[in-house]
């Protein structure tokens, strides 16, 4: 007796199942629940069942089904830390670096993020939708099928809600799905450049109770950028807590070019998150993973910025420390929409092996941003996001760079990305 779904994947050469709870660490982010000739049932969305393609065909029958041809079948990759929101783009910043100005410089002269700002103040709504939807396209096309989206480049109240606007309407437009966080605190605007505590008020006392007061989908988690040129740990300390009592979950910038000591702050909080983490102690990596938090690395921001020094991943793997992976996906440091390119550079400059790579831009990533029950996984009951790759062992997705590997991308079960399997 056999079961109708809605359809059938089958034929992986390899299915990357990434099968386990909670957040993956030490030994266990090598461990992909690789499933040899492997097929996934799906229904309404969800993996109903997965396992051999002769066991799932043989329980299943279904209205349509897709030959993987021996190629590799994952979950849909998560991006765990992107600023997808923006106008204007900053590449006269690009050639003043290659030059020899700092990123530091560069914003102390009125550029970097207050470039942004400024370009996207002047944007509307509707213009943040159409400049961001190409951008999240390429993403899409690169395997990744949910993202963390982050505000930032409005930095007044108004500007900081339209940019939320966007993230839904975008969310309503197309398939790749955002998860908003609020990031108000992500530089000083240059009209509080000699009084950024009364733009910390600003934040605290009108920012934060207007963006929860928002109807769904208000965000979910409030970011501090806690650095050298950006915020103090006392300041950072005063947002986050605020936002706490508010309800939201917390994350924190932290550590990409000073260390200050924003994470013992974040672990005391219960933050879900600290990303970037270059310059981060062991013994912070300790309180990390003692508190629970996952680490959120963008090696493709040092890379962006032609930097020599990343963070250490294999110190963090080994400390057990749950790692996930982002792009940084931005218009100053970072502009890559490719999660599979922030996957080749972990394993080149952080030492990461292709199968920890992978776990964390799938399942890890989903637990950096709140989505661990249901994305990251080709498990009974999670959410039918995934790729099938134009490669027939997982290794090609950081061994290979510079192409998409990507063939067929489906977002709960629907196949949202061409190129047909034969």
């Amino acid at each position: 007796m056999t079961s109708a779904v809605e359809s059938i994947v089958h034929g992986a050469g390899q299915l990357l199942t990434l099968a386990g709870a909670g957040p993956r660490r030490g030994p266990q982010m090598g461990e992909l629940g690789v499933v040899r000739d492997g097929a996934v049932a799906i229904s309404d969305g969800r993996i109903v069942a997965a396992g051999t393609s002769s066991k799932i065909r043989a329980e299943y029958r279904a209205l349509h089904e897709v030959d993987a041809g021996g190629r590799v079948v994952m979950p849909g990759l998560v991006d765990a830390h992107t600023h997808p929101i923006f106008a204007g783009t900053r590449h006269d910043e690009f050639e003043q670096r290659i030059a020899g100005a700092t990123y530091l410089e560069i914003m102390a002269a009125g550029g970097g993020i207050m470039s942004t700002v400024r370009a996207t103040r002047a944007a509307t709504c509707e213009e943040l939708v159409d400049d961001g939807r190409p951008r999240l396209q390429s993403m899409l096309a690169h395997g990744t099928t949910t993202a963390e989206a982050k505000t930032g480049y409005g930095l007044t109240t108004d500007d900081e809600i339209k940019s939320l606007q966007a993230i839904g309407l975008l969310n309503d437009c197309q398939p790749l799905e955002l998860v908003p966080t609020f990031l108000g605190a992500h530089a000083v605007p240059a009209e509080y450049k000699d009084v950024a505590g009364k733009y910390v008020e600003l934040v605290v006392r009108e920012m934060l109770p207007a963006v929860a007061a928002l109807p769904p989908p208000a965000p979910v988690f409030c970011d501090v950028f806690c650095d050298e040129g950006a915020f103090t740990v006392e300041q950072t300390r005063r947002i986050l807590t605020a936002a706490k009592a508010l309800g939201m979950a917390l994350k924190v910038h932290a550590d990409e070019f000073a260390h200050l000591g924003a994470v013992p702050v974040a672990a005391e909080l219960g933050a879900l998150s600290a990303e970037h983490l270059l310059r981060t102690p062991l013994e912070e990596i300790h309180a990390m993973a003692d508190a629970g938090m996952v680490g959120v690395l963008l090696p493709g921001t040092p890379f962006g910025l032609g930097e020599c020094e990343y963070a250490d991943a294999r110190m963090m793997v080994e400390a057990g420390l749950p790692v996930a992976l982002g792009t940084d996906l931005n218009p100053g440091t970072c502009y890559c929409e490719s999660m599979p390119f922030a996957m080749a550079l972990a394993c080149r400059f952080m030492k990461m092996t292709p199968a920890e790579a992978i776990v964390a831009g799938t399942v890890n990533a989903a637990y950096a941003i709140g989505q661990g029950h249901d994305k990251g996984q080709l498990e009974p009951g999670f959410a039918a996001d995934l790729i099938i790759l134009e490669a027939d062992d997982y290794r090609h997705l950081a061994y290979r760079f510079g192409t998409n590997l990507v063939r067929q991308v489906l977002k709960h079960g629907e196949v949202v990305w061409p190129l047909p399997v034969q």
